[in-house]
């Protein structure tokens, strides 16, 4: 898998052309999302982690193989930043997500320890009134029992509502699991994306 970063922006402007069909990756500050897209890219260091949450504060565009981008936008909720920040960072999320001239599709990810809190309510809505394909990916589930796992699925689920279509994958950047399956799922979307020759 080759990855080329292309910009960290701190705002909608600075965004790239859309040329490439992109999938975000959404979550808390404290949800694991630097860890689970270098898991995904199979990278040790390409989105920065750190033990304080809310270290990404910019939209950061990785190209993928030069057929897609990944995007690692910042985080929500417990990010240490100023009322104003949070604000601007929630208008920017809600207007990125409801792009109609971006090809896209986002992964919201919830951390399996955590019921989702009113932001994730919030952001999920945002994300099904976009119409983009999406999914969930519940990281960190090694953190939890394996027979306790179902059951924080289901709760998760039902939690935010989610139609039975959308996608849902457990993930664990320590256990290495849930990056095939995410893998497919971007695959079968660029598939489907990709212009008849």
């Amino acid at each position: 898998m080759e990855v080329e970063f292309i910009i960290s922006s701190p705002d909608l402007r600075g965004l790239p052309e859309a040329d490439l069909p992109e999938f975000a990756f959404l979550g808390r500050s404290n949800c694991g999302k630097s860890s689970l897209i270098n898991h995904f890219l199979d990278r040790t260091s390409v989105a920065r982690t750190s033990r304080k949450p809310g270290k990404t504060r910019l939209f950061n565009y990785f190209r993928i193989d030069k057929r897609f981008y990944i995007v690692d936008l910042p985080g929500y909720g417990f990010a240490k930043v100023s009322k104003v920040q949070r604000a601007a960072w929630k208008k920017m999320f809600e207007r990125y997500l409801s792009s109609q001239d971006r090809a896209m599709a986002v992964f919201q990810l919830l951390d399996v320890r955590h019921q989702p809190t009113a932001e994730d309510l919030e952001v999920a809505s945002w994300i099904q009134a976009s119409g983009h394909p999406n999914a969930i990916a519940i990281t960190k589930t090694d953190k939890i029992g394996t027979n306790s796992r179902a059951k924080r699925y289901t709760e998760i689920v039902d939690a935010l509502g989610l139609p039975a279509e959308i996608p849902i994958f457990p993930t664990s950047s320590t256990k290495k699991s849930g990056r095939i399956e995410m893998l497919a799922w971007v695959d079968a979307l660029l598939e489907a994306n990709a212009e008849p020759e």
